[in-house]
Formats: structure tokens, C-alpha cells, sequence
């Protein structure tokens, strides 16, 4: 059994799903789910940086609109509980818990508690954060001791 953890920041696609699970073929995996509620991972102004670089004008716009802090902590977890119905559905084995504070030592610590074969980040570009090499991939790389993975996610439409 290969056990994976999954950093995400929003609920998997099904193009997600698909992607994930048949990363390793027909070798069976389990997957912990690691979601940390929208604003508490990145502020307001890098989002919409990443917004403006990618051409996404609109998407900048409506960063203000978006539910931080407390308010983001009901629809992470149903992001998350999506997630790992989606997940199971496929045949794979599927836990997960929201993050609430401090993601690479939570990631760390899940790593080191399941004997975790490697981290998959799945996220938005975030290219102020991948420049300067501060995004949740490039900071795991350096503490989590096994191999980390980053891809993607794909976008809803």
C-alpha cells in the first residue's frame, strides 16, 4: 500500500481525482487529505498578483468577495468531505482533517505519524510564491524528507 499526503486548496475536480489516483497505475493508494481554509494560507494582495500575471482580471477583482479566516473554515470543510467522497469513489482509501495553522508542521507531522511515501501539492499557480520559491511545494522539499510532487489543480470549467 502506498500512502500519500495531499495538500489542496480547494475541493478536487474530477480531473483531480483521476489524475491522483493513477499516478502510481494499479498499486493501491491511501490518501490523507491535507486542506487549509482559503486566507489562511496566502494574503489577499499575493492572490491577486497571481490573479494579474496569469491574465485572470476578473478573478482579481473578486478577491474581496472571498470568505477569510473563520468565515472560510465551513466551506473548506465541505471542500474537504467532496474530496474525500471523490477519492473513495475510485477504490482508494481516503481520510483527512482540515489545517488550521502552521501547514508544512502539520504536513511534517502527518508525513513522519503515516510513514507518508510522498507529498503531492495540488494548488492554483501561485508565481510570486514559486519565484521566490516560498509556495508549500518548494518549503516541503526542504523539510519533509520524502519526495514531493507538485501539480495543478484543475479549474472547475
Amino acid at each position: 500500500m502506498f500512502t500519500s499526503v495531499l495538500m489542496i486548496e480547494k475541493a478536487l475536480t474530477s480531473a483531480d481525482v483521476e489524475f491522483v489516483t493513477t499516478l502510481h497505475g494499479d498499486e493501491p493508494v491511501t490518501f490523507h487529505v491535507l486542506l487549509q481554509p482559503r486566507g489562511d494560507q496566502a494574503d489577499r494582495l499575493l492572490r491577486a498578483i497571481d490573479d494579474v500575471a496569469l491574465g485572470e482580471l476578473d478573478d482579481a477583482v473578486r478577491e474581496g468577495g472571498v470568505p477569510e479566516g473563520q468565515e472560510a473554515v465551513e466551506p473548506a470543510e465541505r471542500a474537504l468531505q467532496v474530496s474525500l467522497v471523490a477519492l473513495r469513489a475510485t477504490g482508494s482509501a481516503a481520510e483527512g482533517r482540515l489545517v488550521e495553522a502552521h501547514p508544512l508542521d502539520v504536513l511534517q507531522e502527518a508525513v513522519d505519524d503515516l510513514g507518508a511515501d510522498e507529498v503531492i501539492v495540488l494548488t492554483e499557480p501561485h508565481l510570486v510564491e514559486e519565484f521566490f520559491h516560498r509556495d508549500w511545494a518548494s518549503r516541503a522539499r526542504h523539510k519533509v524528507g520524502v519526495p514531493v510532487l507538485k501539480l495543478f489543480a484543475h479549474s472547475e470549467s
